[in-house]
């Protein structure tokens, strides 16, 4: 548990070091511009309609009912937001998993990893593949886990399990399809299965940070794009690789 740890903290590391190199950011800010974007014009055109549907559904309509119709409008309220915001981290998710996922490790394989062959294939149809499906899993296993949020703490838990289950699902896929052999690709995701997730969870938490949450699919491929390449480089016994401040810009 405690070596799993050290991965995840080292990549976590070598995460912060990437962001004071000035290219990373650029790939970075892309995915959650387009996504800041996305928000303000769902957010001008559909914000009341959703907030006046909710308004009929429970238990906003059962407060209605009792006469508490200020609690009922701040639940639509927060609905509402939550769906709008929902669907543009998804929209950043796939723009970072398709588009600047690959540019990124590019630049990071040749900066910090640069002995780090690639065995795999480079496909954007696949990439885009792997990502709509686990958005459709994504939006299955939410719908269908609806009914926990009744329960004490659930509504905090399942939405960052959802979060940290997709990242996990996307990232290490689109970083390894690249680089890794299906052999070794299998191995990798046999041996860090639970690294992986927790790296999720961790890198889910941004979103609740202010401003930051369009981020946080970016920063997470940033993440993944670390782990994955060193839990490679080791799988093949390479040399050990720092990642220094003043190293390649």
């Amino acid at each position: 548990m405690r070596a799993e740890m050290d991965e995840i903290v080292l990549a976590l590391k070598r995460s912060l070091l990437s962001l004071k190199r000035a290219r990373v950011w650029y790939y970075i800010a892309f995915p959650a511009i387009s996504a800041a974007f996305a928000m303000t014009a769902l957010a001008v055109t559909l914000l009341g309609f959703l907030i006046a549907r909710l308004l009929e559904y429970p238990p906003m309509s059962w407060l209605n009912a009792w006469g508490a119709f200020w609690a009922a409008k701040i639940l639509a309220v927060l609905g509402g937001w939550a769906a709008i915001i929902s669907v543009c981290y998804l929209l950043a998710l796939f723009l970072t998993a398709v588009f600047t996922l690959p540019l990124m490790l590019g630049f990071l394989a040749g900066a910090d990893y640069p002995g780090l062959a690639r065995m795999g294939r480079d496909s954007v149809a696949a990439s885009v593949w792997n990502s709509l499906w686990g958005i459709a899993l994504f939006l299955l296993g939410w719908v269908v886990t609806l009914p926990l949020w009744l329960l004490p703490g659930f509504s905090v838990v399942l939405p960052f399990f959802w979060m940290a289950w997709l990242s996990r699902r996307t990232f290490p896929y689109d970083v390894l399809m690249v680089f890794a052999t299906p052999e070794e690709w299998r191995v990798l995701r046999k041996q860090h299965a639970m690294p992986l997730l927790a790296l999720g969870f961790i890198m889910s938490g941004l979103t609740l940070l202010p401003f930051a949450g369009l981020l946080a699919p970016s920063l997470a491929a940033l993440a993944y794009g670390h782990f994955c390449l060193e839990a490679l480089r080791r799988l093949r016994n390479g040399a050990i690789v720092n990642v220094l401040p003043g190293s390649r810009e």
